[in-house]
């Protein structure tokens, strides 16, 4: 049985069994900022578990596509060192919302292994958490275990959380035995094998059915789940590997195909060398993981998810190194992923072409990453060549890390290849560097996991329903107030009342207001009761379906189950609308102009203005730009209708709407059609027409990461307050020039051509000054201790043209040693010089450093040439002087 024939048999068994099939959700999680990536079955259904949710259906089943790469479950340092870990990898699930619980989870899960999928059930062993009776019982009676075939065990096997927020609930595992003959290294010490709590590969865990009870949250208080539910959680890669007889999931036929291709690029036979097969699994391994994320929007960057992205895509680059691969080669890997995979994930087929451009960029950025840090790691070498102690300092391994890019075990082993030690103390203290780097980085990338989560957790013991919301066809509404929360500094909690001058957080049955989702910024307006006024200064989300209101009451008060009239700000959501149907219009332009590879990265829908980004890997065009505001405005003209749309999920995904990485669909869907020029997945706010937007006009276009372009453009009233802004400029520029404006163009041309030919007079000037200030400088050259010295001063010059004397004063001496500076708008520049025969024993680095702190400044460089700056001109000449003194103690 293939992987792909196993992962259709255990969605047709739960199919059959009342369970609704439902799509992998994207890797991105679409609406929880406390997970990296998702990493289970489960995350796409966590609101209903929480009770924030309802779906059509009270069972699913699905397979996940999933990453661990970061966070709490994080894989990466395993992989490719093991026979089981994974970054990437599905995970085949059946969940219960309220329906059916732990009987019916363990009676499904040892129906389908036994019967369907035909495991020896005498290698099955079950673990449940040490004090749940009832999966102990179950066990015992479905499976007919003894007491010796259950193994009780703690919370850390057998209590599972997403995260260190959300649902969680005690677990039950399904483990093989693969057989004795597998090493252990609790007996080869002489002791017995622990069974499923053994770190060895004897016992594999196929299956964890969790038993979602609780929600615990940040202060990490548990709280009984409205429903008790099942999620449960297979590797398809695991399972595979049990199926198919094998030891490894490598050797499956979901990852052999791919390890052959990666060995046939190396000319490496896999299971010739350990270390070329811990190589060629990290790189098939990672080619999945970074296909896969790329494919769902994610893309390398120094920040966050793009950081993880970035690290594994690199640490596959660098084992490409050590089998010999110089030139960019992962990128070739996508084309294998893709044709492996793409039948069951069908957005790799479409966006193949732009993952393949995003890896090859990279690959390219890495090789020049890699040259920068061996030449900063050669500088090192040169400057420290007469350190007896030859230690590596762990700081430097850092900072070539994390400055650089350049990976710290890379690192490591070329300065070995040197004859310099990386010692405990080196590991420590680079260790010590990066904790403190992610302990700033946990600071500041919390994303309101603590305060919102908490106060999503009093919002969902209050009980209140879901809020209704009617502001796609009004922008007022009769409501009532369903709870009022405080939230200030006291942490949240609900009042009965509230007066004048406090800020607080109302549920209202219903409301017009929209809340900020989808990239569109919340709604504001009023709120009118019988004795009070509230002004709603924002709109938004407490969980998946609660609608919040921040109102500020101006007069009067407020007190739950009042009923009150709630009112938009009217001009505020035209703009809204406007821009948010412009974005609609801009997409669809962007992908007809540049590519169908383009696709939406992010967005902010503002009232006055719109953001969008989009992948694509090259800067805009001025044609480009033009092209897309022509084809915009034409839409803009036609006045084409603005069509709103709800249907299920899977009929909208047909007739070709655009869904948008990272955002979170249920089954039903609204979908915005915008005759045949435009059909996307959104709840947004719209025109009706698209003659009421105006006019579009993109206002800047630039990158905001590695193969992520934005541009900004304005619609309706902004759009022609831009183009007045633009036009006065001009008119200001013609009076200045005192020309008309269309001639300002020509004009200025002419203008810089003349500047250009007065500017390169000045240099060819300022060389002659240069070189007979030169010869000037070689004609005093001193002799100290038998070296030729040059220490003088030569103002006016910036650091390239003080650095062109000193080579040319170098050459001129044939061996000596050289200091010249200048002064440049009350600025020191420094440079400092040494032929190659004397850099064993005068080093520049050392030299400029010593001058440069006579005139409050520092620097370094090359044991042959270096640079520095300094804060105090007055003290230059006296600073020059102890070039002397410096080559007489060196010399002596």
């Amino acid at each position: 049985m293939t992987g792909a024939e196993l992962r259709e048999k255990f969605l047709q068994y739960f199919e059959r069994n009342g369970h609704t099939r439902v799509r992998s959700s994207s890797l991105v999680p679409g609406d929880d900022p406390t997970l990296l990536f998702t990493n289970a079955g489960m995350v796409q259904f966590k609101s209903i578990f929480l009770g924030e949710e309802r779906r059509d259906y009270v069972r699913a089943t699905s397979s996940q596509k999933c990453v661990r790469a970061g966070g709490k479950h994080n894989d990466l340092e395993n992989v490719g060192r093991t026979a089981r870990h994974h970054t990437f990898f599905e995970m085949l699930g059946n969940f219960s919302f309220g329906d059916y619980f732990k009987a019916d989870a363990i009676a499904f899960a040892w129906e389908l292994l036994t019967r369907d999928l035909g495991l020896d059930r005498r290698r099955l062993i079950a673990t449940v958490y040490t004090d749940d009776d009832d999966a102990f019982a179950l066990w015992k009676r479905v499976a007919g275990f003894g007491d010796d075939r259950v193994l009780r065990l703690g919370e850390k096997d057998n209590f599972w959380a997403m995260g260190d927020t959300g649902p969680c609930g005690p677990c039950s595992e399904v483990h093989f035995h693969q057989g004795d003959q597998i090493p252990c290294a609790e007996v080869a010490a002489g002791r017995p094998c622990l069974g499923p709590a053994c770190e060895c590969d004897r016992w594999v865990e196929v299956w964890n059915l969790v038993f979602m009870q609780f929600n615990r949250d940040a202060r990490g208080t548990l709280t009984p789940l409205p429903r008790p539910s099942i999620d449960t959680g297979m590797g398809l890669e695991r399972i595979t590997a049990v199926v198919q007889g094998k030891a490894s999931v490598y050797d499956t036929d979901l990852l052999a195909p791919l390890i052959e291709a990666v060995a046939a690029l190396t000319r490496r036979r896999y299971g010739a060398s350990e270390a070329d097969d811990v190589s060629l699994r990290v790189i098939a391994d990672h080619a999945r993981a970074t296909t896969f994320l790329i494919a769902d929007g994610v893309t390398p960057s120094n920040e966050w998810r793009g950081y993880v992205l970035r690290r594994i895509m690199r640490r596959a680059m660098r084992h490409g190194r050590m089998l010999g691969l110089t030139d960019p080669f992962l990128w070739k890997t996508v084309e294998w992923v893709v044709s492996m995979m793409g039948a069951a994930y069908p957005e790799l087929v479409a966006e193949r072409a732009r993952i393949q451009d995003a890896v090859r960029g990279e690959e390219e950025r890495f090789a020049e990453t890699l040259d920068t840090g061996m030449l900063k790691i050669k500088d090192f070498l040169d400057a420290h060549a007469g350190d007896t102690r030859r230690v590596v300092d762990g700081r430097l391994l850092f900072t070539l890390y994390d400055t650089y890019g350049f990976p710290m075990d890379l690192a490591e082993e070329v300065f070995q290849d040197a004859g310099w030690r990386v010692t405990d103390a080196t590991r420590a203290a680079a260790d010590a560097e990066m904790e403190a780097q992610r302990a700033r980085a946990r600071a500041g990338a919390a994303f309101g996991a603590g305060d919102d989560a908490e106060a999503a957790t009093v919002y969902q013991r209050l009980g209140v329903p879901a809020t209704e919301f009617v502001g796609y066809d009004s922008l007022t509404s009769p409501a009532r107030i369903l709870a009022i929360v405080d939230v200030g500094a006291g942490g949240p909690r609900r009042l009965p009342e509230v007066a004048e001058g406090a800020e607080v957080e109302m549920i209202l049955d219903r409301t017009p207001a929209y809340a900020e989702s989808g990239g569109q910024v919340g709604d504001t307006g009023t709120l009118a009761g019988r004795t009070g006024r509230g002004q709603i200064v924002d709109t938004y989300y407490r969980g998946a379906k609660l609608i919040v209101h921040r109102v500020r009451i101006v007069s009067g008060g407020f007190h739950e189950n009042e009923d009150v009239a709630v009112s938009i700000e009217t001009p505020r959501r035209q703009g809204l609308r406007r821009h948010h149907t412009g974005t609609h219009l801009l997409h669809a332009a962007l992908r007809r102009v540049l590519g169908t590879h383009v696709t939406q990265a992010g967005s902010l829908v503002a009232p006055d203005h719109l953001r969008f980004d989009f992948s694509h890997g090259a800067s805009l065009k001025d044609r480009d730009v033009e092209q897309i505001e022509e084809l915009v405005n034409e839409q803009v003209q036609a006045n084409v209708p603005v069509a709103r749309m709800e249907m299920d999920l899977d009929e909208a995904l047909r007739m070709g709407a655009m869904a948008l990485f990272g955002e979170k669909y249920g089954s039903r869907v609204s979908v915005i059609k915008i005759g045949d020029f435009s059909t996307e997945l959104c709840g947004g706010t719209h025109l009706d027409q698209t003659g009421e937007l105006g006019l579009l006009k993109v206002a800047a276009e630039g990158a905001v990461a590695s193969g992520v372009r934005r541009v900004e453009a304005v619609a309706g009233p902004a759009a022609l307050e831009s183009i007045a802004r633009r036009e006065a400029a001009l008119r200001e520029a013609a009076e200045l020039l005192k020309i008309g404006p269309l001639e300002v163009p020509k004009r200025l041309r002419k203008l810089l051509e003349e500047q250009r030919a007065l500017e390169k007079q000045l240099a060819e000037l300022e060389a002659r000054l240069a070189r007979s200030r030169a010869e000037d400088l070689v004609k005093v050259a001193r002799q100290v201790n038998g070296v030729a010295v040059i220490a003088g001063r030569i103002d006016g010059l910036d650091a390239d043209g003080l650095r062109s004397v000193a080579d040319t004063l170098r050459n001129r001496l044939g061996s000596g040693v050289v200091c010249v500076g200048s002064v440049v708008d009350g600025k020191v520049n420094l440079i400092a010089a040494v032929t190659k025969d004397l850099t064993a024993r005068f080093q520049a680095g050392r030299l400029v450093q010593e001058v440069a702190k006579a005139v409050g400044g520092g620097g370094g460089g090359r044991p042959d040439l270096a640079q520095a700056g300094g804060k105090d001109p007055a003290r230059l000449d006296a600073a020059l002087e102890l070039v002397y003194a410096f080559v007489g103690r060196a010399a002596g």
